[in-house]
């Protein structure tokens, strides 16, 4: 599974002219789910994600994670982060996994994020979907399951 994890301020998530998930501070993280991902890829962004320490201390050291500072965290499935521009300039989507299982598997990282404390708000999976947010710092972290943690 990849990962682009974003601090923020707030953020927000609208399908047409419906919010379908909004946060105040926290984490915007985009998530894409790749063939042969599995619960253990869950379980293991979900871990890291919200164990990040990339929230700033008294001392202004990113030194606190999200639990610590109180954030939740906005889930927004994003396929495209599978895309492989490499080749021409149209990318090729063959790495994202099929829609079914992916919806899984993004459910589940959602739902380990839960399990683990953090206050978790999603988009609508394979709907349009506009996504406003407010990059504190700018801070963006990427993460890749496939990259040992």
């Amino acid at each position: 599974m990849r990962a682009v994890v974003q601090r923020v301020s707030r953020a927000s998530v609208r399908v047409g002219d419906e919010v379908v998930g909004e946060i105040g501070p926290g984490l915007c993280v985009l998530v894409g789910v790749a063939q042969g991902d599995a619960e253990a890829d869950a379980a293991a962004l979900a871990e890291k994600v919200v164990g990040l320490r990339i929230f700033e201390d008294e001392a202004g050291k990113m030194n606190r994670d999200l639990l610590e500072v109180g954030g939740a965290i906005l889930a927004v499935s994003q396929f495209t982060l599978l895309g492989d521009a490499r080749k021409g300039r149209r990318p090729s989507f063959v790495d994202a996994m099929e829609p079914g299982r992916a919806a899984e598997l993004f459910s589940r990282f959602c739902e380990e994020a839960r399990a683990r404390g953090a206050r978790v708000q999603t988009g609508r999976f394979r709907a349009h979907m506009q996504v406003e947010l407010v990059n504190d710092g700018p801070v963006t972290i990427l993460l890749d399951t496939r990259k040992v943690f």
